[in-house]
């Protein structure tokens, strides 16, 4: 009788502990409060709030996936190969610890494959391109099936639909990715989807709006080519650019590549500065170029200098180093010039195409002509009237090599596209397209993308379309990538597809 008693005790306690055991995917309001945090770049606040989720119950697996966030983010602003080490390898034990949730909930598909599109991201940022590659294929299926299997399930149109308007514009060189992805991307459908889900009124989109609105402004800024109105968009959804990281990010990024200075600086410089956000050094890096913009020299040379100081990683740091070099040029400091110039060479990475065309260029041991640096950074910068200003009285004939007779026509043609002058930027552009077709500048080609940006603009999607594919024509030449995406991208849109 009393074995009896004893294997009944047994069997209970058995039980019971296989009940504790069973793994689940709550998102409870802990993880809710975590999340919300990690999309405002309050990492230390959010990782508290997801050890305490794990207190409350430790088998519950969505703390790994707001773990999973948190690594992502910390190694994607950062690039530190040491915190690359430690926190890499933490993704494949995560990915083994959700496989053992259960398989019936919608979660489950969601959540590997978003820890799987982390991982993609960071391998992409440490140059680990076919690891990259793998983890994007995985992820994708995942979500593929999650999307066959729930297909009312909010949370999956997020990520699915930003991979649906990315991969149809992959360039050449990385159609591989595409290739093991085994999809086709639909520019209008994938935006679509995000879209749909930025502005649902369902409570997953309404607890993922930060993540969402981040990637809508992304999509339809380089996707879309839609600049003044993915920055518009920032407004109009009163996103707050002080208090959430991420958004001040954002802002002030999109803001640099629409040749907004004033808006982005404004941006940076009010943001929050409690230590409870993740420190990086990509405050730096934006003012640099905001004070380069406007040819501020000595205030651009003292954040530049202390992004390269602290930064750990490779990605732009060839680029900042050109950058460097161009300030202390225009100063009139050659010595100092010149030992950038030999960092742009012997440090950092040739990953972006930034790194290498700085690297291109330092390797030519040529200086570029003053008048036209000046030009193209206060251009990049949107102050076009002092670029204006500073190519008054040129002409082609005022430049003896045929390379600055070329970028001369391509800054002209630049300048009047973004005072809206679009007949003088066209003739400028064809001018720049003639001189440099054969020539291995990017000039020509991006001459080709801005008419048929133009054209686009006008309305005129068939000669816009002529255009984008004399840019895809041209090969041979710098940010081939970049510019055969964009144009992809603008082929795509002017089919409706």
């Amino acid at each position: 009788m009393k074995m009896k008693k004893l294997l009944l005790l047994f069997g209970l306690i058995n039980c019971f502990v296989a009940a504790r055991a069973e793994k689940v995917f709550e998102f409870n309001t802990t993880c809710q409060q975590a999340y919300r945090e990690i999309m405002q770049l309050k990492l230390n606040n959010g990782l508290a709030l997801v050890q305490k989720a794990k207190l409350q119950n430790p088998d519950n697996l969505i703390p790994l996936v707001l773990e999973s966030y948190i690594d992502f983010f910390t190694l994607f602003f950062n690039e530190d190969p040491a915190e690359f080490k430690i926190r890499e390898p933490r993704f494949d034990e995560r990915i083994a610890a959700l496989k053992k949730g259960p398989d019936n909930s919608p979660f489950y598909n969601f959540c590997l494959g978003a820890v799987y599109l982390h991982k993609a991201g960071v391998n992409l940022k440490f140059d680990r391109q076919f690891k990259a590659g793998i983890d994007f294929q995985t992820g994708y299926k995942y979500l593929k099936q999650n999307k066959k299997l729930y297909p009312t399930f909010v949370p999956n149109q997020l990520l699915f639909g930003g991979l649906q308007a990315t991969v149809g514009t992959i360039p050449k060189s990385y159609k591989w990715i595409a290739g093991i992805l085994g999809i086709k991307g639909s520019i209008a459908d994938g935006m679509k989807t995000v879209n749909g889900f930025v502005n649902s009124s369902d409570p997953w989109a309404r607890l993922m709006f930060n993540e969402a609105i981040f990637l809508d402004c992304y999509l339809m800024f380089y996707i879309e080519n839609k600049k003044d109105e993915a920055l518009h968009l920032i407004d109009t959804k009163k996103l707050d650019v002080i208090n959430n990281h991420l958004f001040t990010y954002m802002a002030a990024n999109l803001a640099i590549n629409n040749k907004q200075t004033e808006y982005a600086k404004n941006v940076v410089l009010n943001r929050n500065r409690s230590a409870d956000y993740m420190p990086t050094t990509v405050w730096d890096f934006q003012l640099g170029f905001i004070y380069l913009h406007h040819l501020q020299t000595e205030e651009a040379i003292k954040y530049f200098e202390s992004y390269i100081r602290n930064f750990k990683g490779k990605f732009y740091v060839k680029d900042v180093y050109q950058k460097l070099s161009w300030c202390y040029y225009l100063q009139g400091n050659m010595a100092a010039a010149e030992e950038a110039r030999k960092n742009v060479i012997s440090k950092g990475a040739a990953i972006s195409d930034a790194d290498k065309q700085a690297l291109k260029d330092a390797k030519t041991g040529v200086w570029p002509n003053p008048v036209l640096l000046k030009a193209r950074v206060l251009n990049d910068g949107g102050y076009n009237y002092d670029a204006l200003m500073v190519l008054q009285g040129k002409s082609t004939s005022s430049f003896t090599k045929e390379v600055e007779q070329l970028e001369y026509c391509y800054r002209v043609a630049r300048i009047n596209d973004d005072l809206k002058n679009d007949d003088a930027a066209i003739a400028f552009y064809l001018k720049a397209m003639a001189i440099g077709i054969n020539r291995t500048e990017y000039y020509a080609a991006r001459a080709a993308l801005q008419i048929g940006m133009i054209y686009e603009r006008r309305g005129d999607k068939k000669n816009a379309i002529v255009y984008y594919e004399k840019c895809l024509d041209m090969d041979d030449h710098d940010y081939k990538n970049s510019l055969d995406q964009r144009a992809k991208s603008g082929i795509a849109r002017c089919n409706g597809e």
